[in-house]
């Protein structure tokens, strides 16, 4: 098939997939773009439910806290339990199925702040279901997945016809005419930006889709694995809630010492997941242990120590998705990449809009 026969294929194709995700794809990136700097605009706006002043005291223990928040909030079941070990007068966040937050003294277990869902938390969920559940996920993922289909579309339209011309496709007209400088920022800008754009999409589908998870596990050689089961675990006791995570948290603290950061999340069907996270350079090193909520009987483990490829590439793909794997570096990039990626759909209305317009106008003529 000729090239420009191609060429008119593939601009029909980038042309329709646009018109229909482009609203979609500004969303994703704008919300994307604000999240990569999630802690960093944590961390200048809430110190004062981050952080409490330094003392020269012990943690005042997970039982304490917990204990403070069912007197708080009786009514309230926790969902989360975050700890961060790095920073001894950092707060112990609690969440709770009402979608509050609460915030407590790691050394006295007093209740340091209390208040809902942050803006911060509403951007991701915008960022992954557009606030619309389960259906708002099913069409995020598909508009990513069209989203990857219009850069590979784009890349085929960008590449010049002459290998002469090549040098004109990596450089904007700013000095010409508006109609020329919107679609060198389409083709350009999409251009630089594709292979970011690339590896953002790809490691977001990574999350939603188990296909490429397999596809992941196949090109590593190796299977993702869920934790080692531990059929000769003891059956603890049932304990009171706040025993019962107090408990878990000292033993695994103990076993696994050095954790810059603890969670302890409920799954479904009341699976406690806890989760450990050390320091590292690329792939996170953490270590996940999964108890019986009702008994606190360990489950399965899963030891960053006995990762294969597979399990590296999952501990690494939230920081690749993110920047966050090259430093504050990568996270410039991936939010100007992702800033990008949202004027790719404004400037290519435009283009296809003025076509349209301009055919309009010779019909009447």
């Amino acid at each position: 098939m000729p090239m420009n026969r191609i060429k008119k294929i593939t601009r029909q194709v980038h042309l329709w997939l646009g018109l229909m995700t482009g609203l979609l794809v500004f969303v994703i990136s704008i919300t994307g773009c604000l999240y990569v700097f999630e802690e960093e605009i944590r961390e200048l706006t809430q110190q004062d439910r981050l952080y409490v002043p330094s003392q020269q005291k012990p943690f005042v223990g997970l039982d304490a806290v917990i204990r403070n928040f069912e007197h708080i909030a009786p009514n309230e079941k926790i969902t989360v339990i975050r700890i961060t070990e790095s920073k001894a007068n950092a707060t112990v966040e609690l969440s709770s199925n009402k979608k509050k937050v609460y915030y407590f003294n790691p050394y006295s277990a007093a209740l340091v702040y209390k208040g809902g869902e942050d803006w911060l938390e509403t951007v991701e969920k915008i960022h992954t279901s557009f606030l619309l559940g389960e259906t708002g996920k099913f069409i995020q993922r598909w508009s990513v997945v069209v989203f990857v289909c219009m850069l590979i579309t784009g890349l085929i339209l960008w590449f010049p016809d002459q290998i002469r011309l090549l040098k004109q496709s990596l450089s904007i007209k700013w000095k010409a005419l508006f109609k020329r400088v919107n679609y060198d920022l389409h083709n350009v800008l999409g251009f630089y930006a594709s292979g970011i754009l690339l590896v953002i999409s790809l490691t977001g589908l990574y999350f939603a889709f188990k296909e490429v998870k397999t596809a992941a596990s196949f090109f590593t050689g190796s299977k993702l694995k869920d934790g080692k089961k531990q059929p000769g675990a003891a059956q603890a006791t049932a304990l009171p809630l706040a025993d019962c995570y107090n408990h878990l948290y000292k033993t695994a603290s103990l076993k696994y010492p050095g954790a810059m950061s603890t969670s302890i999340s409920v799954r479904k069907k009341g699976e406690l997941r806890l989760r450990m996270i050390y320091p590292y350079r690329w792939a996170r090193n953490q270590n996940t242990f999964y108890f019986n909520g009702s008994t606190g009987q360990l489950l399965r483990a899963k030891l960053y120590r006995e990762f294969n490829g597979a399990d590296l590439v999952e501990a690494s793909n939230y920081d690749l998705h993110t920047g966050r794997l090259f430093g504050l570096l990568g996270k410039i990039l991936a939010a100007i990449a992702s800033l990008i990626s949202a004027s790719l759909p404004v400037t290519g209305f435009l283009i296809w809009y003025r076509r349209e317009f301009r055919k309009k106008k010779k019909r009447f003529q």
